[in-house]
């Protein structure tokens, strides 16, 4: 992505697959701003529900993010309300799709949004999470909304427990229940040279820690680390994988 005028310049890439599933419910974009060089909107969604329920669900995510990104003026709209904005208006168009559907379509979503100045806004709800590593160091993560991390929370397990239980994909917030939502937002105030932004789906983070993750983000290109990311997940898989996709963005000096 060409932001030469601003001092730095944004490499992305993404990476899908569907792993040992029959279906890939699945979806990843980055799309960057037509308007303003140096904003992208990165978006993932792990659908849930029926053969193709879920990729119904997935498939809102995105088209739901495309309508919002289209209008979005980084000069005068807020990030956070966007975002926010992408989640609620997201939720609302799987709920209605499912009246008229035998499945019942449910998805994740885990989205950040790089503004010229080089904030950084996150929001996700579900299990699907974003890094922020400085160098090859986590500086941060989102929180699941799982079962599971509701137990990590409260010192009933730790994460390595977490990651085997049997209960480890029941999630207590996403996109088309009854209930509404999780607005789980967080913001980057300043996105350094060196730093990657990394949206993820639980079929990918399931098989590494956050040590491993940042020593591959940070050693290879961005399009390298995401296929190296998505091998070493099918192999630590063995046949029972998930679907799994990624959104990699960095922040590197100009040439």
């Amino acid at each position: 992505m060409s932001t030469a005028s601003l001092g730095y310049r944004l490499s992305a890439t993404t990476g899908l697959h569907r792993g040992d599933r029959a279906y890939q419910q699945d979806q990843v974009e980055i799309m960057a701003h037509d308007r303003t060089p140096g904003c992208l909107l990165a978006v993932l969604a792990d659908g849930m529900g029926g053969k193709s329920g879920g990729r119904k669900a997935a498939d809102q995510v995105l088209l739901t993010a495309h309508q919002l990104f289209e209008r979005y003026a980084p000069s005068r709209d807020d990030a956070a309300d966007t975002l926010k904005q992408l989640v609620l208006e997201s939720h609302l168009m799987i709920k209605l799709t499912a009246i008229t559907a035998e499945e019942e379509p449910h998805s994740t979503v885990a989205a950040f949004l790089v503004s010229p100045s080089r904030e950084c806004d996150i929001v996700h709800a579900g299990d699907s999470r974003i890094y922020h590593f400085r160098g090859a160091d986590m500086v941060s993560r989102s929180i699941d909304h799982s079962y599971v991390q509701r137990l990590v929370d409260e010192g009933q397990i730790t994460e390595d427990e977490a990651n085997v239980h049997p209960q480890s994909n029941l999630l207590t917030g996403c996109l088309g229940t009854t209930q509404d939502p999780p607005l789980a937002h967080n913001r980057i105030d300043r996105l350094e040279v060196g730093d990657c932004v990394m949206a993820c789906s639980d079929g990918l983070w399931h098989y590494f820690t956050p040590r491993e993750i940042g020593a591959i983000v940070h050693a290879l290109a961005p399009r390298e680390a995401s296929e190296m990311l998505v091998t070493k997940a099918r192999q630590r898989a063995r046949g029972a994988g998930d679907n799994l996709s990624l959104a990699l963005v960095r922040v590197e000096p100009l040439d």
